[in-house]
């Protein structure tokens, strides 16, 4: 089962596409992009990354959170049936003190996820792709310290393999 911790250490190991760089692409450029392309080892997105809360409200950071959901979609004929399985969550990008730097990177994140398709999350879930489940990242405004934050809600739909 995809965890929320499997999806926080996965965003530590993004790579580096910008916006300003997929916005010099043609479209066929941006939908021929392979996973290896989108996806790296080693490149941190953000400073910290947390699960469930952010403790300290450290700058340049990201939360992921559970969403809740309505029905499971289970296919006919029950689980050994079901190949696909959906997990939904919602990012917290707490960034800084600059409102565009904050959009710059919720919108560098939401590209990545709108690119994503066909990539090993752990050794045994292939996330197919995401469907992000806002038009773009949203403004939630700024923290008690004047931090600017921005929401990305998705649904990861992957499967467990062998």
């Amino acid at each position: 089962m995809l965890r929320l911790v499997d999806i926080k250490n996965w965003l530590i190991k993004l790579d580096v596409k910008t916006i300003a760089e997929i916005n010099k692409m043609s479209v066929r450029e941006v939908n021929n992009l392979r996973v290896k392309e989108l996806f790296s080892k080693g490149y941190v997105v953000a400073d910290h990354f947390y699960i469930g809360k952010l403790d300290n409200k450290k700058q340049k950071s990201i939360g992921v959170y559970q969403l809740q959901t309505t029905n499971p979609n289970i296919a006919v004929g029950g689980l050994k049936n079901t190949k696909c399985r959906e997990k939904t969550v919602s990012f917290l990008i707490h960034w800084n003190n600059n409102a565009d730097d904050t959009e710059i990177k919720a919108l560098e994140l939401y590209y990545k996820f709108m690119n994503a398709r066909n990539f090993y999350i752990t050794n045994n879930i292939l996330v197919n792709y995401i469907d992000l489940l806002v038009p773009e990242p949203i403004d939630v405004g700024t923290d008690n310290s004047n931090v600017y934050e921005r929401v990305i809600q998705a649904r990861f739909y992957y499967e467990e393999v062998d």
